[in-house]
């Protein structure tokens, strides 16, 4: 056969290709919603003819492993687990193949590949037991890339104790194999894993993996296990720890009468006591309240010999003591040196440990130098510490070292935001305007504690406004006192009422902070249209992807504005999927922050120019794109240690008009959780990553669910069906935004007409005037 004939046949081979997959689209485009029931074996039929005619075709092979994903899961959507034997076998012929057939996406992928890696475990944790499905999953780890893994390494570690031992087993086999190839990709999210003490057989599972990484990386395992355990000790000092825990035990015990719970939260701190001090800083607490909380210790044993409550009431003498105690003493703590707090930290030079989130597979590794010697504590409830370390490329990396927040929800975040970054820069008309996601690192040290990445050229609205008005003598809630005066009992007024006082407070200000700012800390009107540019484009692109996430709270200090580009950056991620919306008190009316001071610093053309463009064309890619987007947030809500407090969400309170920050000792009844209020004169400092005590006490209720979590598989089943119900609810609604169908259920809205709408519903006063205080919505 000639050269010419043989380019001839395989262009008609192409072309049938190309033919038989279209043949596939349009039989699921003629019957969306009911074709895994009535067209299965044509559209199978179609899609498989398009697999031999060119099966070096990545998008033949998607399409065919994403239909047979998505008949097994109409198969066994009904049917919670129990399928009969026939039911089960022919799930079992759609799950084989789509197996293969994600195997054959992913290695033919050019690009990022995590939509199909997380389809495909997906169904190997949940159909992995069958003999079949783990020979598919097993031939097919050899014909991809290990680097394959590294991006789905949270949700593999998330299931090493899986309760099937075929899949365990395969799961701690594809983790050693990672950790051969990629070490430093492994090491901190297993060290984690090890500190799981809610769940011994997880902890177990991640410390067979870490002996089998021993063999080849001793050095770096021993390394990294010293950094992590010593980072944890910085991030949350005696003193912390103790201060937290009374308030704890004295809400359980005064509040909650709990007396079981109290004991369970002050016995750990007293063995932590018991074992002794290692640092200078934790031999002055043991010698300054050793004595005391040794005496209160021995109260409450006597109690639960005589069952007298005059014992624990002397115990609660010396531990309201040792709190006031305390509490007075933090405040005045502002650096931390590591001399005084962690020595193995400022001895650890040259190490072969990676600075944590930079490590890429095929790029030089940047290795710990040094550690700074002093870290500063950030005035705010939590008091997270600025922490420098020293890269082997002579860079300081500055960090963020958070000691009370479950980092592993920014960081699966990050992991969605990494895809639509990718999707972003595959589209043309998104990469010309350079549209992306600002992300930052996100690297959990244990359930509670973690490393955020620091901007370091990057201010809070809330400060930037604060300092803007300060500067020209303007009353900071300027807006709020003319509400204030026109209607004193503002919460109290009907929505209407609401509307016209919220109307008049607008009226009688101008809202040019913000468009002030970028004006003024421009020093050319080259930067500043530039800067204005990048601005309105990073809202928009925020605005739609957290909208499609249903991310909420975002008031002034959890938006930040990076003074070099003028991007703005968005932190903390403690409310996702719309639970802001569902709260009892101040539930939240709009998609996303698009306040009157947002859309001035926009400038002459408002919304109406560069930002609506935006939206459509971020919302038109994440549409064209809905399976991907789809396949990542079905994995963060199956995630067993992540919950996402799906269910009760925790409620703001109402404004504080106190600006001092006392921290008296709880009253019985309970802890009040308070909102950071524009009224406060330092609610964060500007560079604060994270939450302000806007919400503290919701972020404590996610670390708590997320422990709650990890311990599932134990039991539980009511809040388990609960969770699984909420998660459905969650998923079909991400379905209707990402389809159109987000306002009428039985009507698709093009992109144009659903961003419309959206940008209506959040610029509009009903909406606006409801929302509580702290949101500053008149900002």
């Amino acid at each position: 056969m000639s050269p010419q004939t043989q380019r001839a046949l395989y262009d008609q081979t192409v072309l049938l290709a190309k033919c038989y997959l279209r043949q596939g689209e349009w039989l699921i485009a003629l019957d969306k919603d009911g074709w895994q029931y009535t067209q299965v074996q044509d559209i199978l039929t179609s899609y498989s003819q398009a697999t031999k005619y060119n099966p070096r075709w990545y998008k033949v092979w998607h399409a065919w492993a994403l239909a047979n994903f998505e008949i097994v899961q109409t198969l066994t959507a009904g049917n919670k687990g129990h399928l009969s034997r026939t039911d089960h076998n022919m799930v079992i012929d759609h799950v084989v193949p789509a197996v293969k057939g994600f195997f054959k996406s992913i290695a033919l992928s050019q690009g990022s590949s995590l939509q199909d890696t997380l389809r495909l475990l997906t169904l190997w944790f949940t159909h992995g037991g069958s003999a079949d499905v783990n020979t598919a999953v097993t031939e097919g780890f050899a014909n991809v890339s290990v680097d394959t893994w590294l991006e789905v390494i949270p949700q593999l570690i998330a299931r090493i104790n899986q309760p099937n031992k075929r899949v365990q087993q395969s799961v701690h086999n594809l983790l050693a194999d990672v950790g051969r190839a990629h070490p430093q990709a492994l090491v901190y999210p297993l060290t984690v894993a090890m500190k799981s003490w809610q769940n011994t057989r997880r902890s177990r599972s991640a410390a067979q993996i870490m002996d089998s990484m021993r063999q080849h990386s001793a050095n770096l395992v021993a390394q990294a296990d010293t950094v992590s355990h010593e980072l944890i000790r910085v991030a949350v000092l005696w003193h912390e720890l103790w201060h937290e825990g009374l308030e704890e035990a004295s809400r359980l015990y005064f509040g909650d009468h709990n007396i079981e719970g109290m004991f369970a939260t002050l016995e750990p701190l007293h063995e932590l006591l018991e074992r002794g001090p290692e640092t200078l800083r934790e031999i002055s607490f043991a010698q300054a309240f050793g004595r005391g909380l040794k005496e209160a210790q021995d109260w409450c044993r006597q109690y639960e010999t005589s069952q007298d409550v005059n014992d624990l009431n002397q115990a609660w003498d010396l531990y309201y003591q040792v709190f006031r105690k305390i509490s007075r003493q933090l405040p005045q703590v502002t650096t931390l040196e590591l001399t005084y707090c962690s020595p193995k930290l400022l001895n650890a030079k040259n190490l072969n440990l990676a600075v944590p989130g930079t490590y890429k597979s095929g790029q030089p590794i940047v290795r710990i130098m040094s550690f700074d010697t002093t870290s500063s504590v950030i005035n705010s409830k939590q008091r997270p510490r600025k922490l420098n370390i020293n890269g082997s490329d002579g860079k300081s990396y500055a960090f963020l070292l958070k000691g009370h927040e479950d980092i592993r929800q920014d960081e699966r975040v990050m992991q969605l935001f990494g895809l639509c970054n990718t999707l972003l820069a595959y589209d043309s008309e998104c990469f010309k305007r350079h549209l992306n996601i600002q992300r930052y690192p996100a690297i959990p040290l244990s359930q509670n504690s973690g490393l955020l990445g620091w901007f370091p050229n990057s201010d809070t609205l809330h400060v930037l406004i604060r300092e803007y008005r300060e500067s020209r003598k303007i009353l900071l809630n300027i807006e709020h006192r003319i509400m204030l005066q026109m209607a004193p009992d503002y919460d109290n007024l009907t929505l209407m009422q609401k509307v016209e006082v919220f109307g008049y407070a607008l009226d009688n200000t101008t809202g040019q902070d913000l468009y002030r700012v970028l004006w003024l800390k421009s020093k050319s009107s080259e930067a500043w249209l530039e800067r204005r540019t990048n601005y309105t484009r990073s809202l928009g692109v925020m605005s739609m992807v957290g909208y499609i996430l249903g991310l909420g709270d975002r008031h002034p200090s959890n938006l930040k504005l990076d003074r070099v580009t003028g991007k703005i950056i968005h932190v903390d991620f403690g409310d996702c999927f719309e639970v802001a919306m569902k709260r009892e008190t101040y539930p939240e009316r709009v998609p996303f922050r698009l306040t009157r001071m947002l859309t001035y610093a926009m400038g002459a053309s408002n919304i109406e120019g560069s930002f609506r463009i935006t939206c459509e064309n971020v919302m038109r890619v994440l549409r064209d794109n809905k399976e991907s987007v789809m396949a990542v947030l079905e994995a963060f809500i199956h995630d067993p240690l992540l919950t996402w407090r799906l269910t009760n969400p925790a409620s703001p309170t109402g404004p504080n008009f106190r600006s001092d920050r006392d921290a008296a000792m709880p009253v019985p009844g309970g802890v009040r959780a308070r909102r950071a209020s524009i009224l406060d004169s330092d609610v964060a400092p500007p560079e604060l990553l994270n939450a302000p005590e806007a919400s503290i006490q919701t972020r404590a209720r996610a670390r708590t669910n997320s422990s709650a979590g990890e311990a599932m598989t134990n039991g539980g089943a009511p809040e388990v069906e609960s969770q699984n119900a909420r998660a459905v609810e969650v998923l079909d609604r991400v379905q209707q935004k990402l389809t159109g169908r987000d306002f009428k259920n039985n009507e698709e809205l093009d992109v144009i007409a659903q961003v419309n709408k959206l940008i209506m519903e959040a610029t509009k006063l009903e909406n606006l005037c409801q929302h509580y205080i702290g949101w500053c919505n008149f900002w």
